[in-house]
């Protein structure tokens, strides 16, 4: 990519959003276009700003969060990439992101210069992601009979949320059977044999938020 990469920050937090232009700043090539403080303003912006990298939180007080917002900025044709900056690496996080279409996952934590690498990365059409994120992903290539799907992953988090079975199928549109067969493959893949074990054991494994 010739010229300068032009930034939309989102993020719900003004003092993260100053801190990541300062550091951002200090790039020649980099320029802050924009900043968002809530996911729709962050796609109502990467749709009418000329906007190379989004950089997105996954997190906001209310209404979308990044996960879908990433989704509706990388549907749209000729749009920016999306690179996640969060504070949370559980493979809940991580597998929503990546399959909303983030070309990147760093975390809030990066030094400054991996995250420039990582803006840099991202804007040429690279995946960029932290050590620790790549290592949760390739765990789950090497031993996928033991790694929890999307799907079940996302059923043991609205258990964790406190969610019924019959609240899950409605939240999903899945049938409570369905729903029964995922948390029976989940509880196999855990080797437990209660939903308060399995969010236990999902918890302390950074496979769900706490």
């Amino acid at each position: 990519m010739s010229g300068r990469i032009r930034l939309l920050l989102a993020d719900d937090h003004p003092v993260v959003r100053a801190g990541l232009r300062a550091v951002l700043a200090t790039e020649p090539d980099f320029e802050v276009v924009a900043e968002a403080a809530t996911a729709q303003r962050a796609v109502a912006l990467a749709e009418g700003e000329r906007v190379d990298v989004v950089l997105m939180d996954l997190r906001f007080g209310a209404g979308m969060d990044g996960a879908e917002a990433t989704a509706a900025i990388t549907a749209r044709p000729g749009g920016p990439v999306v690179l996640v900056l969060t504070t949370y690496d559980t493979d809940a996080d991580i597998l929503a992101a990546v399959a909303a279409g983030a070309i990147g996952y760093l975390l809030k934590d990066a030094p400054p210069e991996e995250l420039a690498a990582a803006v840099r990365a991202a804007a040429a059409g690279r995946s960029a992601l932290a050590p620790a994120v790549a290592r949760r992903l390739m765990g789950r290539v090497r031993a996928p009979g033991t790694a929890l799907s999307p799907r079940e992953t996302e059923v043991l988090q609205l258990v964790a949320d406190g969610l019924s079975n019959q609240q899950i199928s409605r939240r999903l549109h899945l049938s409570q059977a369905t729903v029964k067969t995922h948390l029976v493959h989940v509880y196999g893949k855990l080797d437990v044999d209660s939903r308060t074990a399995a969010v236990a054991v999902a918890r302390a494994r950074g496979l769900i938020r706490r």
